[in-house]
């Protein structure tokens, strides 16, 4: 399954939800994480707030394939996209183990193929390394085999990104 989170306006929905199965628009309509970890342990993989990111854990966890479209930040993920991460710490579970000779929290949902992120704006080449060895760690924390980094200046340029 291709999941793609994207913080971009509602005119490109369209262009989106035509090349993934699922596609999770970070606008900002839903509760930060409150760091309660019940997602780990309470209700596993599933959000106590009853918003559009009660399932996201569940939806990330099956993502064979996961797309992050992201303004760029100070060379990290816009506020939107990190709170829909946040979100998402479920995808593992409390316990630890050794993956590639690291500490890793477990996967509930075992190992899936690409974590890739799309960044869109003007970047530095130093904001270009930090997001490239951020997505790189942020696949391995979350159980994907390979990372991908494209940067891109507009949004019209993603329809052959994606």
């Amino acid at each position: 399954m291709k999941v793609i989170i994207h913080d971009l306006d509602h005119q490109y929905d369209e262009m989106i939800g035509s090349r993934c199965d699922l596609a999770v628009a970070a606008d900002g309509k839903y509760a930060p994480c409150q760091g309660c970890f019940g997602c780990w342990t309470t209700h596993p993989a599933e959000c106590f707030m009853k918003d559009k990111l009660q399932q996201i854990c569940r939806v990330i966890g099956q993502a064979d394939e996961l797309v992050i479209v992201t303004k760029n930040l100070y060379g990290g993920y816009s506020t939107a996209v990190k709170n829909v991460l946040d979100r998402s710490i479920g995808t593992s579970t409390p316990f630890s183990t050794y993956r590639g000779r690291q500490m890793h929290h477990t996967l509930r949902y075992g190992m899936r193929d690409l974590w890739k992120v799309i960044v869109l704006g003007d970047i530095t080449e130093g904001e270009k390394e930090t997001f490239r060895y951020m997505a790189e760690r942020n696949a391995v924390n979350d159980g994907f085999h390979r990372s991908e980094v494209v940067f891109a200046q507009d949004p019209a340029e993603l329809e052959g990104l994606l």
